[in-house]
């Protein structure tokens, strides 16, 4: 990564963070033409995306990202939330699954995986997940909510 890419990249990540989206897009898309097959510029640029609700377009960024690095685990992270969002639930489970076999211990592919399963109406599969995920990491909040809520609607369904 060049220095002005990667000043970019910093800039691009700040506004996105501020929800200043066009001009972290003007940054990222920039910085990618200095350095068009940066990962972690296409995998932000992704997010922002993401972040403005264009999910479909945050797909193709990541698999823009996935075509120069097939497994990587942010890429395949985010194209799954992004195809979760689109209600694309087994095509988001891929996903993770594909990060769940290179890393055992991630707890966000954990718990996505149990959102897409309760998404999908696998309340067993979905409470499995964020309990493992909840070993890995005691205190990853969503995995916390996630499981109390599967637990409650596991309950209610028993009575």
């Amino acid at each position: 990564m060049t220095v002005d890419s990667k000043d970019m990249l910093e800039k691009a990540y700040e506004c996105a963070e501020n929800s200043e989206y066009s001009e972290a897009m003007s940054l990222y898309d920039e910085a990618l033409k200095r350095d068009p097959d940066n990962i972690r510029i296409i995998i932000d640029r992704g997010a922002t995306l993401q972040n403005m609700g264009e999910n479909r377009r945050a797909i193709r960024a990541y698999e823009r990202a996935l075509e120069i690095s097939p497994n990587h685990p942010d890429a395949l992270l985010n194209k799954g939330s992004a195809l979760h969002c689109e209600s694309r639930y087994d095509e988001a489970i891929s996903c993770y699954d594909v990060v769940l076999e290179s890393d055992k211990m991630c707890a966000v592919a954990y718990a996505y995986k149990g959102l897409s399963l309760g998404e999908k109406g696998d309340m067993a599969g979905a409470l499995a997940h964020f309990k493992r995920a909840l070993a890995i990491d005691g205190r990853y909040e969503l995995a916390a909510v996630s499981m109390d809520a599967a637990q409650k609607m596991l309950d209610s369904k028993t009575r």
